[in-house]
């Protein structure tokens, strides 16, 4: 209580502009610690645009946690920081997470109803077992993911007719660099088969993801996978050309044993590097002498085909053959105008010359003879002869007057022709032409 009462007195005691100045700092105080909670705290956006189901969901957080990375989560996502939802979603794809819904017999039967057909429960029924044990599958150490398809027993419809066993065929999705045991295929094979009523394990398929079968050994002994594999270690060691690779399962009869036959041909240029492409190749399609394998290394003189040598001529004959029909083109254009230039000539010479004369035919009946005969000094008899054919009778003959007797006699003449017309006849165009 004396505290409280010194601090009134020291209150009391400050002038009003302290006091505001304090009263302003105790308010602004809280805002700023909010404020810095906030700005301390990174914005937050959901991971995912689609709400995950609770495995997918159970998936994704584990494997956050695992990265170390913080997030929240909420019933059907998780919010991560927005600056980092493009990169997470990424790492996430690659590593394959949060895999397909895959929806179980439980949920598969949920739907079903009084009256729902027989035959649509059981497809459902079939439908969800498949999708448990595609997840059960799942766990299996080396698996990434697994699909399962199952084909029930089909009874005879007549008398005649034979049934068919119930079959499945599992495809997995192993993580890279993993090769299942003959005892984890054995495994997988009596597991897929007790979860079917009916099914034999021999009737059950498994692939892997390349669509292979594997077999007993618990790989897919392809012969074209190894011999892709050695080409290309081959092709990156000493350079594309320079091997040929062929490899071959060669299967024992009533027997589960698998003999490669591996044959490596190189170039004569890089005989001297046989040692180290038989050692490579024994270590890449892992060679076994006890087990009745075979490699063959031999070096042999590739055929290989000239080089086609093309001179400036067929580099000048590539270039131009594509241009020789917008060439031909060009050509005919112009020797088109070339043939009908003297005609068009004379077409435009007389629009211009009859345009020429009704604009004088049209100013000159205002003028007198005298400055008439001037402005027709320089025509032509024909030209003069269409001008004065236009003037009335009395300032014709005024005109005609003052030209010279033969010059006169001229125009006279041509006042008396039909003139011709506007535009020729075609056929006299091309005679002419």
């Amino acid at each position: 209580m004396q505290t409280l009462t010194l601090v009134l007195a020291r209150w009391a005691a400050l002038s009003a502009r302290s006091r505001a100045i304090v009263g302003a700092l105790l308010i602004a105080a809280p805002l700023i610690a909010v404020a810095a909670s906030a700005l301390g705290h990174p914005a937050q956006t959901a991971l995912f645009a689609a709400p995950l189901h609770p495995e997918q969901l159970e998936e994704v957080e584990e494997r956050l946690a695992a990265w170390n990375v913080a997030f929240t989560p909420s019933q059907d996502n998780v919010l991560v920081e927005t600056r980092r939802r493009d990169d997470l979603l990424l790492r996430l794809s690659l590593a394959g997470v949060p895999h397909a819904h895959l929806a179980g017999e439980d949920e598969a039967l949920a739907s079903v109803g009084a009256l729902t057909p027989q035959s649509v429960i059981d497809a459902q029924a079939l439908d969800g077992r498949a999708d448990d044990i595609a997840l059960s599958l799942r766990d299996v150490a080396g698996v990434q993911d697994a699909r399962v398809i199952i084909a029930p027993a089909k009874s005879g419809e007549f008398a005649d007719e034979n049934g068919s066993a119930a079959t499945a065929s599992v495809r997995l999705r192993l993580v890279p660099g993993v090769r299942l045991t003959a005892q984890s295929v054995a495994g997988i094979r009596d597991f897929v088969a007790a979860a079917v009523p009916g099914l034999a394990a021999s009737h059950v398929t498994i692939l892997d993801d390349r669509g292979l079968a594997l077999d007993a050994t618990g790989s897919a002994s392809d012969g074209g996978g190894l011999e892709s594999a050695l080409q290309s270690a081959l092709d990156s060691a000493f350079g594309g050309g320079t091997t040929i690779v062929r490899v071959h399962d060669v299967g024992v009869a009533a027997s589960s044993v698998h003999r490669l036959a591996t044959a490596v041909f190189v170039d004569t240029s890089h005989a001297g590097d046989l040692l180290a492409i038989r050692d490579l190749a024994a270590a890449t399609v892992g060679f076994d002498a006890q087990r009745g394998d075979t490699l063959a290394v031999q070096a042999v003189d590739f055929a290989r085909l000239p080089a086609a040598h093309r001179d400036a001529w067929w580099l000048l004959y590539g270039s131009v053959v594509p241009l020789l029909p917008t060439l031909a083109c060009v050509v005919g254009a112009l020797l088109a105008i070339r043939c009908i230039s003297p005609a068009l000539s004379n077409v435009l010479h007389g629009v211009l010359e009859r345009a020429r004369i009704a604009e004088a035919a049209s100013v000159v009946p205002e003028m007198a003879p005298g400055r008439v005969r001037t402005l027709l000094a320089a025509e032509p008899p024909h030209a003069a002869a269409a001008v004065i054919s236009a003037l009335p009778a009395a300032t014709a003959a005024a005109v005609l007057e003052l030209y010279p007797p033969h010059e006169r006699e001229a125009i006279v003449k041509r006042m008396h022709r039909t003139p011709p017309p506007l535009f020729p006849d075609p056929s006299e165009l091309l005679r002419h032409g």
